[in-house]
């Protein structure tokens, strides 16, 4: 008698449904574990909640609602269509609603980065995709928060999904209408939630206007499309737009640079001070934040921002007057103004070169302390050993990610390699210029780099297939083989 032996082995779908069981099961612990909410968190729930009680998108000040515009519309809106919807259910946790929806956006995104996986390569990368995405901590954790991040996450990741179809299409002389109007309904989401939205609006079109075979070939085509994607994207932009126009009169189709309604007063000297020496989280949460913390500890400024003991002791005198004063007021700020000019004057490279790429380089490697309830400074172990631990073990998770996506742009493995890699590179630049950096700044750049960490386990694709993930090539006489 014979015994057959028979391998249990799971097939690609069970297999898949196990990723995502268990990017649910994450999604769930996070929704479950309390943290801290940001300030934005109030600000969106206050815009959310006048505008759905009163009709006016602004802010209580002194008992009377005024309109407002420091904040674009898009996040609000959703929690009021939240409130509406489940506070009757729970009018004290009618938050949980959002973040289940937030959750599901969460899981969507995973689904379109593996389906674009798939569809351009192979079903082993599409798989590797839905497993990066599914267990990545630094989006799953945005979803038991009240903030844009989820939302904002999943409108890049379905722009790439889009585009990428629209390009393969047009590489095979067809036209995939569907997915330009899709990428466009991506791009204006983008925009909505965030105003650095418009970098997705930018990639998109920046791929779509690029020719596949030569610089000549259908142009018309291209510029059409274009159109269609540009009109489709901005249309919803426009009753902000004129709102803003009405109420404030204003051009404002976005949101203002320094979070300021018209008329109130920036403090645009402090900010360039700020900016000759900010480059990391506590920067931030020390000092840019302290205006409306104060006192601001003179302890919290680094040797970095400080040119000379005299500087050194000009810089305190300004933090003390701040501090007594209790706000900037016009001489003040001028004070700042040229104490940052002067900085600026002695080392140009310094501030218009090498602070800005380490502001941007923090921001892409710092541990995320401010999503997992860690301590600030999460290099301090002999405070708290468990949280440095955890703070340095994220670290290296978000490095390999990150080292794994550089590797597979070098490898030119990535689908449509310039999509991803445009986008990247512009919102790198965005960060480089902010004088504010916090690590959840660059939580939008996920969908890019787990597209390419992903495509590191595609089998090699063919001639054909190279040349639709990457439309340089296309432009190359000789092409070569991966």
């Amino acid at each position: 008698m014979h015994i057959r032996n028979t391998e249990l082995s799971l097939t690609p779908r069970h297999r898949c449904l196990l990723w995502i069981a268990a990017g649910v099961l994450l999604r769930l612990i996070f929704l479950v574990w309390v943290r801290p909410s940001d300030d934005d968190t109030a600000v969106y729930l206050e815009l959310g909640h006048n505008l759905l009680h009163h009709g006016i998108y602004g802010f209580n000040t002194d008992g009377v609602i005024l309109p407002s515009l420091i904040r674009l519309p898009g996040y609000p809106l959703f929690l009021a269509f939240c409130e509406s919807l489940f506070s009757w259910l729970s009018p004290d946790h009618w938050l949980t609603g959002v973040f289940a929806l937030q959750a599901i956006a969460d899981i969507g995104t995973g689904l379109l980065l593996a389906a674009t996986a798939r569809r351009h390569l192979s079903p082993r990368t599409g798989e590797a995709a839905l497993a990066l995405s599914m267990l990545c901590p630094f989006t799953a954790a945005y979803c038991g928060i009240a903030m844009t991040e989820s939302l904002s996450v999943f409108a890049i990741a379905l722009g790439f999904y889009a585009m990428e179809r629209v390009l393969e299409a047009r590489n095979l002389d067809r036209h995939d209408h569907a997915g330009l109007c899709l990428a466009g309904i991506a791009a204006a989401l983008a925009m909505l939630l965030r105003p650095d939205g418009v970098l997705l609006l930018l990639s998109l079109g920046f791929a779509l206007l690029l020719p596949l075979r030569s610089l000549r070939h259908n142009l018309r085509q291209r510029l059409s499309s274009a159109l269609l994607f540009t009109c489709i994207a901005l249309a919803p932009l426009l009753p902000w737009t004129a709102r803003n126009w009405h109420t404030f009169h204003v051009f404002q189709p976005l949101a203002p640079r320094y979070v300021n309604d018209p008329g109130e007063y920036v403090n645009r000297g402090f900010y360039t001070w700020l900016s000759t020496w900010s480059t990391g989280f506590s920067d931030t949460a020390n000092v840019y934040w302290g205006i409306s913390e104060l006192p601001i500890s003179e302890d919290a400024l680094p040797p970095a921002a400080f040119d000379s003991p005299e500087q050194r002791l000009r810089t305190l005198q300004l933090i003390h007057t701040l501090n007594q004063t209790g706000s900037i007021n016009p001489a003040l700020d001028a004070q700042f103004a040229a104490l940052g000019a002067e900085r600026i004057r002695n080392h140009p490279l310094h501030h218009y070169l090498l602070i800005p790429a380490a502001r941007a380089l923090d921001m892409l490697l710092r541990p995320r302390t401010e999503a997992f309830y860690l301590d600030l400074y999460w290099w301090h172990y002999d405070e708290h050993p468990a949280q440095s631990i955890a703070a340095v073990s994220l670290a290296l998770l978000n490095l390999a990610l990150i080292l794994a996506a550089l590797l597979a742009f070098i490898r030119r493995s990535v689908p449509w390699t310039l999509l991803p890699a445009s986008y990247l590179i512009l919102r790198l630049i965005l960060l480089a210029t902010m004088v504010n950096p916090e690590p959840r700044y660059t939580l939008e750049c996920f969908p890019a780099l787990i597209l390419a960490a992903s495509s590191l386990l595609s089998p090699g694709p063919s001639r054909a297939r190279q040349t639709a993930g990457n439309p340089f090539r296309s432009l190359r006489i000789h092409l070569h083989t991966s």
